[in-house]
């Protein structure tokens, strides 16, 4: 898929306020310092469409970015907060299932996971959620350049083994790094197929 245009479209504070409209839509979502504004910027060319050292106030919302005004890339805030306060938690938490759940628009979450690190509970549970609440999504895998080795690789095997325990077939995955690029044209082919799906 070629990108031709990315903008910016709105940021609502719930799901009763994203854009009223029709097209299809892929949210991604990670925890925090996952590389999810990078990894957002590197798959539209543009270098500052999504704010990489995003003030709280722009974390906080839905984030809708029209690409190629056929789609739209939704960019929803981090989960596992540490630095938040139990309401303000709550008020995400029930913000970010609200639009999974309830949004119909939304055709695959794209669960961002740090190579970086062995599986983290957290990441576990929101995909089991996932799952369990019949929503169709995809892991990504980010920074993988920043691992010498086989090392992003081992943490991916990990990560397979520790689903396969409650998953009888896993979700498809993707192996990407903002820096080199990589899993680009996956990711964007992968889009493209359910979109082309979604038109027959």
């Amino acid at each position: 898929m070629d990108i031709k245009s990315a903008e910016f479209s709105l940021s609502a504070p719930m799901v009763s306020m994203c854009p009223n409209d029709t097209k299809p839509e892929y949210a991604f979502i990670g925890r925090s310092n996952v590389g999810k504004s990078s990894l957002i910027n590197m798959l539209t060319n543009r270098r500052k469409l999504a704010k990489t050292s995003a003030t709280p106030g722009k974390t906080l919302l839905i984030n809708h970015f029209i690409i190629n005004k056929e789609w739209y890339l939704v960019d929803l805030p981090g989960y596992g907060y540490a630095k938040r306060s139990k309401k303000e938690v709550a008020k995400l938490d029930q913000m970010i299932r609200g639009y999974i759940l309830q949004r119909e628009q939304m055709v695959n979450v794209f669960v961002l996971v740090d190579s970086r690190h062995e599986p983290q509970a957290i990441d576990l549970e929101f995909i089991d959620w996932l799952g369990q609440s019949g929503v169709p999504f995809a892991i990504v895998f980010t920074k993988t350049d920043k691992l010498s080795g086989g090392k992003a690789s081992q943490n991916i095997a990990n990560y397979k083994k520790k689903l396969q325990k409650t998953w009888e077939e896993l979700p498809p995955m993707f192996l990407t790094s903002s820096e080199s690029r990589q899993g680009r044209d996956e990711l964007l082919d992968y889009i493209d197929s359910i979109n082309q799906q979604l038109k027959g």
